[in-house]
């Protein structure tokens, strides 16, 4: 079974636990989701997919070929131990990964993505990066050298990733001991948060205890309202956007730039930094935490039927490509992949503009 296939069989339970907490959300009096923001996460989580199904094959390739060549050992496959202790070093690699995928802004342009949604909700575990493989399999190759298999690299990635979906919720409080030695939905919940207290802390991806032992750890305060989003809000609901658009401002930024220094810190400094030169020239106003507000177009009754419509059969799509992509030719995944990402756009434009399609048929 491919990976793709096992993402569509755990799809179904993706949604079901969406469901599950958004029924306990309203039950409680505290809903944390907007038909519009969950429909981009989620949109985004499939164009990841997409793009995975040909980035896998670059990455796949440089594992194996590291591996291969240039591997101090090759540790047995069949040896349970080899199994558990690539999982807490995949973690580790895993933290060193999203510790600079927020720290370096090259790395940032890509992990943004998974940042953006101003909620905070088990769909926001599902938005995630088309353009993690410019630079994420670096930091994955010492498993490599140090004669992981690619089973192994692949199972237990699977099972990192897997592990981060739950974490993604509001409906859970602290966990006790728990939250102390794992990654938890309080201790994420710090992560995703925009707050001055909060920025830059708890990335580990199933154990926190990288984080206590490295300086990054921080505590939620229930005293401390958490702000979700970035500094730098997408402000679209355009799938295609929401991947390009850190990549297109470090561009700008690297191509005003008057230093060739400048030019290359733009894109390896602190995510935000900008040239003074540039900061003179195009300003823009700093970031004020009392004036953040969600970008929430509003939604005619009509426009939300049509967004789900399109969204479902975009979904189904989905499923079908991925669970046959490895019968397919690379053109007609190609294609495919294209066809759905082109109905993203268009669920991402009928909800930036709903109210206009009711107005149109009322006249």
């Amino acid at each position: 079974m491919t990976p793709a296939q096992i993402i569509v069989l755990a799809t179904p339970v993706f949604l079901l636990m969406i469901g599950v907490e958004f029924l306990v959300g309203l039950k409680r009096g505290r809903n944390t989701y907007r038909l519009n923001d969950a429909i981009n996460s989620i949109g985004l989580g499939i164009m990841s997919q997409l793009v995975g199904l040909f980035s896998a094959l670059f990455t796949v390739w440089l594992y194996v070929l590291v591996f291969t060549h240039a591997s101090l050992w090759q540790l047995p496959v069949d040896a349970w131990w080899v199994w558990v202790v690539g999982l807490v070093f995949y973690d580790f690699c895993y933290y060193w990964h999203h510790r600079l995928g927020h720290t370096v802004a090259l790395f940032w342009a890509a992990h943004v993505v998974h940042h953006q949604s101003e909620d905070y909700n088990l769909s926001t575990a599902l938005r995630q990066t088309g353009s993690g493989w410019v630079g994420g399999w670096l930091f994955y190759l010492p498993m490599a050298v140090l004669g992981f298999p690619p089973l192994v690299f692949g199972v237990v990635a699977l099972v990192d990733l897997l592990y981060q979906y739950w974490v993604h919720t509001q409906q859970i409080g602290k966990l006790g001991w728990f939250d102390r030695w794992f990654c938890a939905p309080s201790n994420h919940r710090v992560h995703h948060a925009v707050n001055d207290k909060y920025l830059d802390k708890n990335y580990g991806g199933i154990f926190i205890l990288w984080d206590r032992l490295f300086g990054s750890f921080i505590e939620e305060d229930d005293r401390e309202k958490i702000v979700y989003g970035t500094r730098g809000p997408l402000r679209s609901w355009n799938p295609v956007w929401a991947n390009l658009q850190n990549y297109a401002d470090m561009l700008k930024d690297s191509w005003h730039a008057t230093g060739w220094a400048d030019k290359l810190r733009v894109w390896f400094k602190h995510p935000g930094w900008r040239p003074a030169d540039v900061a003179a020239r195009f300003p823009k106003p700093a970031f004020d935490i009392s004036r953040v507000e969600r970008y929430d177009p509003p939604m005619s009754p009509a426009a939300q039927w049509l967004a789900v419509a399109l969204f479902v059969a975009l979904l189904a799509a989905t499923s079908v490509l991925l669970w046959n992509a490895h019968l397919m030719s690379l053109p007609q995944q190609l294609s495919a992949a294209l066809g759905v990402i082109g109905g993203l756009c268009v669920v991402g434009w009928v909800s930036e503009r709903g109210p206009s399609l009711s107005l149109s048929r009322q006249r």
